[in-house]
């Protein structure tokens, strides 16, 4: 009954996310707004519905440290009632970074596990690992035999596809070369001096941080535009101006310092990848927001691109 609920609706659903990006149960109160008793309620009720919605309990949750500090506490009340020893249990709370800035754990019995007899807790924040043996892992404290390791050592997020290519924009330059520094894009579209290269949600565009088909969808349909008003007017080449560039590199690093999120560690900003340069790479606005700023620039006739037809 609920799924054909769902589907009775689908037109509905369809037409929001394309404005909120993905299907959460947004609140627009803010957890400072609200008693003590009305945000414990409001977080029994994600927290028993589960998943990421958990976060979107009050709008100020990732831009005001004190009201993120209220869901934090809940979460690690919740890790501690439920897992038994309290060593473990301090080691699973979150403690260095603001609650949502990483990708939180969506529980479905990932807590309970550590209750298991034949579970045992590692920090490697603690005990950091010496090596791997014939027989299994070696860390500062102890060793350890395996029959299976599984190597879970994360990715090089929104800009190690791209840099893997040897792409070569004007003069030759590599793109991997231009990014070094970090990521620059304009739209998140496209990046200067490298014409007629579309980049579907990379850096400086929602990409991550919205339902991924949702963003992939609005790219694809901003380029097609961009390709047939290209075909109309004779033009062959498109490339994003520097100018454009820097002002939209400046627009999304605001925005992200508007948030919690520059204070995690995470893969949104390259933490995870040795040598990367820390730079918030998602732009921190909801898809509709972002739809409209990327069809302005169209019906402006493409401010910030340079349109030309090469020669044949």
């Amino acid at each position: 009954p609920a799924q054909a609920g769902w589907k009775a609706r689908y037109a509905e659903h369809r037409a929001r996310a394309r404005e909120v990006g993905t299907l959460y149960d947004f609140n627009d109160r803010a957890a400072v707004d609200a008693s003590e008793a009305e945000r414990r309620a409001e977080y029994e009720a994600r927290w028993a519905k589960g998943g990421v919605n958990f976060v979107h309990a009050f709008n100020d949750l990732m831009v005001n440290p004190a009201s993120n500090d209220t869901i934090a506490d809940f979460v690690r009340d919740k890790i501690r009632a439920t897992v038994h020893d309290p060593a473990v249990a301090a080691l699973l709370q979150p403690h260095s970074h603001p609650l949502g800035t990483k990708r939180i754990c969506v529980d479905t019995g990932y807590y309970e596990t550590f209750n298991r007899a034949n579970v045992r807790l590692v920090s490697l924040r603690q005990t950091p690992i010496e090596r791997i043996t014939a027989t299994g892992i070696r860390t500062t404290a102890a060793e350890f035999a395996l029959d299976t390791l599984v190597f879970a050592t994360g990715y090089d997020a929104l800009t190690g596809a791209l840099a893997r290519i040897d792409i070569r924009g004007l003069g030759g330059r590599a793109l991997r070369e231009k990014w070094a520094p970090g990521p620059r894009s304009y739209l998140g579209l496209m990046s200067a001096g490298f014409p007629n290269l579309f980049i579907i949600t990379g850096p400086g565009s929602p990409s991550v941080l919205v339902n991924m088909v949702v963003g992939i969808e609005q790219h694809v349909e901003w380029i097609a535009r961009c390709l047939a008003d290209m075909r109309s007017a004779g033009h062959t080449r498109i490339d994003a101006t520097v100018e454009a560039e820097d002002r939209w590199v400046a627009h999304v690093d605001a925005a992200a310092m508007r948030t919690l999120f520059p204070q995690a560690d995470s893969w949104f900003l390259g933490a995870n990848v040795p040598g990367k340069p820390r730079v918030f790479m998602p732009y921190v606005a909801k898809i509709g927001v972002y739809r409209k700023e990327c069809d302005a620039v169209a019906d402006a006739g493409y401010t910030g691109f340079e349109r030309t037809r090469l020669p044949g």
